[in-house]
């Protein structure tokens, strides 16, 4: 029997259109909506019993999903606390359209579906679109309720009849349009769950599936067994981030890394987060082992609401450099929009972005001073991680700069406190600057390494894809230090001191043999400077210059507006070493020679940089033999 019918609203003629305009691209949100509404009904329920206003049997609360391809129907059900005839008018109705007018008015700002859904409460209407025609069969928990019936075909008309529900709880039931079929496919359906409903605080029950059970034995004693059809529980309703950290071991969660992540490597270690004030939040995060892998492992924090898979774009609640990060967070407090898919940054956000910062750093201390040998064998995975925190929010640098470890060519490690003791007695400057000595490759630099251990210094291994980055961020946080990679000059300019080496050619035959050189190289980017180098030094060095390298390199990944660098030629100076007895040889050989040894020499320079290739590596070749 027909209770009531009636129209939305004269000013909603149009809502249904725009509606499904706007959300179609996003459209499968609608199943996580309506089993959303019916987590939140049973929850309702739940807590309606256990504080004693509800004396009936609380029963199986089950939500059950389903879907009938013959009747093109998907059906959402629940045991949860149910609707009267006046709640249906009440929330159904009036709820999501009291402000019709104002979306008339203000739809066309909206960018997306998201935003439509979130600004005016439209979660249940984004079952239309999906669905031609809606049916709610619900009956409520309250004593003397009767069921009832709501129906809306996509129009502005709705209808509320007699229901034929029997048992408390609501059914949802959709009647699919022809351009959304796909949804009657039930892999199509269980993806959506798996995304959106893996970890729902409620059983929600998809299908059934077959189990294999005892079935006493066979003739020879052995056991048998039958298969049977079990209800599917899609869903863990308590996963480890609702437990507390005393009740989980390792492998809970580990168990729990590989349920999320199936495909990568165990994390090196793990944060259970748990706050409740002044603002609640649960979630574990993990730490991969990143090696020098930069980019391809962001976007790996799910974030969710009261287990609700809400996006795995967390950037406005996770600080840029925790987004190298695995693992899940879950708030309540976090505003979301609509389809609870995009962040508004308010005063809570930005608690939580502080909170997990510091409890990052926390547990980095924490692992350093426990253990600081463990450390420093993950310092290879984590080091990346920890740079580009110190880079990013100077918070967690004041904190980091105590854990933060550099590592020599040695392969030894020192916090940024014990590597300035180590070095100042011998690598400062006539001016009183500390200068670091770092190289981005030893094997490619090797002889340049090799050439400043000789004269007791200490060089720095600075090869992740942010060092560049991070150079240039920590000269401006230490105090008269400055970084000089190892091959941007000579080392007696290097770190100049007091005493100024000198070489014993005379002023001609200086010129004389800047002359040589620059006749063999024949190029305008290769400057000849003749340097008063230690006899058993290389007879040739090639550098460049600290700034311009450091310019071009960081242009390379990206360095923000330094294009203009990149363009640049390159500029290196070719330091000849006036007191190798090669060049003594040089100045002394006849001119045909000269250019000839020169030239080798050069290339000698070239091929300990890593420089000599293609056609100059073949006739280098050839030319030795002919030397030879």
């Amino acid at each position: 029997m027909i209770q009531e019918q009636g129209t939305i609203s004269i000013n909603t003629e149009n809502i249904f259109p725009i509606i499904k305009k706007f959300l179609y691209s996003d459209h499968e949100i609608f199943l996580r909506e309506l089993v959303s509404n019916a987590v939140d009904a049973t929850q309702k329920m739940n807590r309606l019993t256990a504080l004693g206003h509800y004396k009936g049997e609380l029963g199986d609360t089950t939500i059950d999903v389903s879907v009938d391809k013959d009747a093109k129907t998907i059906s959402i059900s629940d045991a949860g606390v149910g609707m009267t005839a006046e709640e249906l008018k009440k929330y159904i109705n009036q709820v999501a359209f009291s402000g019709a007018t104002e979306f008339m008015e203000k739809f066309k700002e909206a960018k997306d579906a998201n935003e439509i859904i979130g600004r005016f409460g439209l979660g249940f209407y984004s079952a239309f679109m999906v669905a031609e025609k809606v049916e709610i069969e619900t009956y409520s928990y309250l004593e003397n309720a009767e069921p009832a019936k709501w129906t809306c075909d996509g129009s502005t008309a709705f209808e509320i009849s007699e229901g034929s529900r029997t048992q408390r709880g609501t059914t949802v039931t959709l009647f699919l349009n022809e351009d959304s079929t796909e949804f009657l496919e039930k892999h199509r359906l269980q993806t959506i769950l798996d995304k959106y409903a893996k970890f729902l605080p409620v059983p929600i029950k998809f299908g059934t599936k077959t189990e294999s059970v005892p079935d006493g034995e066979d003739k020879d004693g052995k056991p048998k067994y039958k298969s049977i059809e079990v209800d599917n529980i899609i869903n863990n309703t308590t996963p480890i981030w609702t437990k507390t950290p005393s009740s989980l071991k390792d492998e809970d969660y580990l168990s729990f890394y590989r349920e999320l992540y199936p495909f990568q490597e165990e994390p090196l270690f793990w944060i259970h987060l748990n706050v409740d004030y002044p603002f609640n939040l649960t979630g574990v995060l993990y730490f991969p082992k990143l090696k020098n892998d930069f980019e391809v492992t962001k976007n790996k924090i799910k974030l969710f609401s009261r287990q609700v898979f809400i996006t795995d774009e967390v950037k406005d609640i996770v600080p840029e450099f925790l987004l190298l990060l695995h693992g899940v967070i879950d708030s309540p407090d976090i505003p979301l929009n609509v389809s609870r898919s995009f962040l508004q940054a308010d005063s809570n956000v930005k608690k939580i972005n502080s909170y997990i910062s510091r409890k990052v750093a926390e547990k980095l201390q924490e692992l350093f001073v426990k253990d600081r040998k463990a450390f420093q064998d993950k310092w290879d995975d984590i080091g990346i991680f920890v740079k580009y925190g110190a880079l990013s929010d100077e918070k967690f640098y004041e904190k980091a700069k105590d854990f933060l470890l550099l590592i020599n060519t040695n392969k030894e490690y020192y916090t940024l406190a014990e590597y300035e003791a180590k070095v100042k007695d011998f690598q400062t400057d006539k001016n009183g600057n500390l200068i670091y000595l770092y190289t981005a490759d030893s094997e490619l630099q090797h002889s340049y390494i090799q050439a400043a251990q000789k004269k007791d210094y200490d060089v720095l291994l600075m090869n992740s894809p942010i060092d560049n980055h991070f150079i240039q961020f920590i000269e401006s946080k230490l105090e008269k230090t400055q970084w000089k990679r190892v091959d941007a000059d000579v080392l007696d300019k290097l770190i100049e001191k007091e005493e100024i080496a000198k070489h014993n050619l005379s002023e001609d035959d200086t010129k004389k043999l800047a002359a040589i050189f620059e006749k063999a190289i024949d190029n305008k980017a290769m400057k000849v400077e003749v340097e008063s180098l230690p006899a058993d030094a290389l007879p040739v060095t090639l550098t460049e210059e600290e700034w311009m390298r450091r310019m071009k390199d960081m242009s390379k990944m990206g360095g923000g507006g330094m294009n203009f660098y990149g363009a640049m030629p390159d500029n290196f100076k070719v330091a000849v070493n006036a007191n190798h007895p090669l060049i003594t040889k040089i100045l002394s050989a006849e001119e045909s020679a000269q250019t000839t040894l020169a030239k080798q020499a050069f290339d000698l320079a070239l091929l300990a940089k890593g420089m000599l290739k293609g056609k100059a590596l073949t006739d280098f070749v050839e030319r030795s033999v002919g030397v030879l």
